[in-house]
């Protein structure tokens, strides 16, 4: 698998990885959205919406030859790459696909000459704030983040997370 550039023809397959990495969750008993059914649909971000991402150059995918198994799409904000929605397939969990996409997304961070990169997340889900803690970013408590990411959470908040489980991590150059 390589990480590219996603084009247009990869749009449509974002919602189907969105959702397979969603099931892990329903999967393993946790909750995203507060008092959410366990058989209710799983909300996903429509292709579309990656569009303007995609032609900023920020939106990436781990695909073979068939399909992507992977996205990542940012937006760069206060000087730092925001990581709006990272997600790999089912199929293709367990294999060092997403440290390997991450490492790579970084280092596209670092290469552009960002300050570092951020991202909203699960303080408690163990494959998301102690994976990205073990590349090196920090929570950062409500009260010391900045301000567009106080606004990422709040945005989280309104639409139904726990705000006990939810924190905004920063990774530094």
């Amino acid at each position: 698998m390589v990480i590219r550039l996603a084009t247009a023809d990869d749009l449509p397959m974002l919602p189907e990885i969105e959702v397979s990495a969603a099931t892990l969750f329903r999967d393993s008993g946790v909750q995203i959205i507060t008092g959410e059914a366990d058989d209710a649909p799983i909300e996903f971000t429509p292709a579309e919406t990656w569009a303007p991402i995609m032609a900023a150059g920020l939106l990436w995918v781990m695909a073979d030859d068939e399909a992507p198994g992977a996205f990542l799409a940012a937006r760069i904000e206060d000087g730092r790459l925001h990581i709006l929605e990272f997600d790999v397939h089912r199929r293709h969990q367990g294999q060092g696909i997403g440290r390997r996409m991450l490492g790579f997304v970084i280092d596209e961070a670092r290469r552009r000459g960002l300050e570092g990169l951020s991202l909203t997340t699960f303080r408690d889900v163990a494959w998301n704030a102690a994976f990205y803690a073990s590349a090196g970013f920090e929570v950062i408590e409500r009260g010391q983040a900045p301000t567009t990411l106080v606004a990422y959470l709040d945005r989280e908040i309104a639409r139904g997370h726990d705000p006990h489980r939810r924190c905004a991590m920063l990774l530094r150059f």
